[in-house]
């Protein structure tokens, strides 16, 4: 039995990319005969109206899926992380950094992960307090990364496979106080007793930074499964651009929640195109060691 969960950030409706991993974590975790559960990921102050919560959930029901237990809200949760970031403070884990995303991405040194941030240069890794003073009294406020000493570390991965990467210096916290997802991710998983994590590959490269986070805390790491993006018909990753995305997108165009699950469950290889199935008889069919891991790009054919 495994543990899983689905984590939602509220900046907008979920489309088929996030539909997609909700149903495989959600299949994951009910193979196992395991518990499903749900958190809003809502630090992100675009997350914070709560305006997409509540269509976020609906999608996921349409959908058929159930969860365990009652929501987590990572708002609700501030005080847990703060006591995690000064456990990580006292162990000498931290240092302060006033680079901008510009200035990181613009670094000569940075290498480049595709699709994701380039990796931190390391501009701030050891300033003076002469160099801190200088910096506050310039008006620009720190943000705290964690000091990840290039380590490296490696994990296996239930769908990627093997995977090693450099523990980047993640923000622990931003410039402006608040928590960020990287400590917020690994003391929710923690708390939760999250055993398997389902995710877009596209934070496949974060994972190792993650674990050494959880390492630091003397936390019990969960196992990982990174699901292969849904692509738009140019072949990169699936957005608002590429049209009708969401649930209520494709419902104004005649195509339903029921057809939105058949074309995910055919994607998997669960079922044939245009086969009239639920969730719970995708659940029947499904076999971890038999699923067809791969990307699934989505045209205009499929959801006409």
């Amino acid at each position: 039995m495994a543990v899983g969960r689905y984590a939602p950030s509220p900046t907008g409706d979920l489309h088929l990319g996030n539909l997609r991993t909700a149903v495989v974590a959600w299949l994951l975790a009910r193979h196992s005969g395991s518990r499903f559960l749900m958190r809003v990921e809502d630090l992100d102050p675009a997350s914070r109206s709560g305006r997409f919560v509540d269509s976020q959930l609906d999608d996921l029901a349409a959908l058929g899926l159930d969860w365990d237990g009652v929501v987590m809200f990572q708002s609700e949760r501030i005080d847990a992380y703060r006591a995690a970031i000064d456990q990580l403070i006292e162990s000498d884990l931290t240092f302060r950094c006033y680079c901008s995303r510009r200035e990181i991405r613009q670094a000569t040194q940075a290498a480049h992960d595709v699709g994701l941030a380039p990796r931190y240069p390391g501009t701030c890794h050891n300033l003076s307090e002469a160099d801190h003073e200088a910096r506050h009294l310039s008006g620009r406020p720190a943000a705290l990364r964690f000091r990840g000493r290039g380590r490296v570390i490696s994990l296996s991965d239930r769908i990627a496979g093997r995977y090693e990467g450099v523990v980047d210096d993640l923000v622990l916290r931003r410039n402006d106080g608040t928590p960020a997802y990287n400590i917020a991710v690994v003391v929710d998983d923690a708390d939760q007793g999250v055993e398997e994590v389902t995710r877009g590959d596209d934070l496949l490269a974060a994972t190792p930074a993650q674990l050494a986070v959880c390492e630091a805390l003397d936390l019990r790491p969960p196992s990982y499964a990174h699901v292969p993006l849904v692509l738009g018909p140019g072949g990169e990753r699936l957005a608002k651009r590429d049209g009708a995305v969401t649930l209520a997108e494709l419902a104004a165009r005649g195509v339903g929640a029921a057809t939105v699950l058949s074309l995910i469950g055919h994607s998997l290889g669960l079922c044939a195109l245009g086969e009239s199935v639920d969730l719970l008889e995708l659940l029947n069919r499904f076999d971890p060691a038999e699923t067809a891991w791969t990307s699934w790009t989505v045209d205009e054919a499929q959801i006409a």
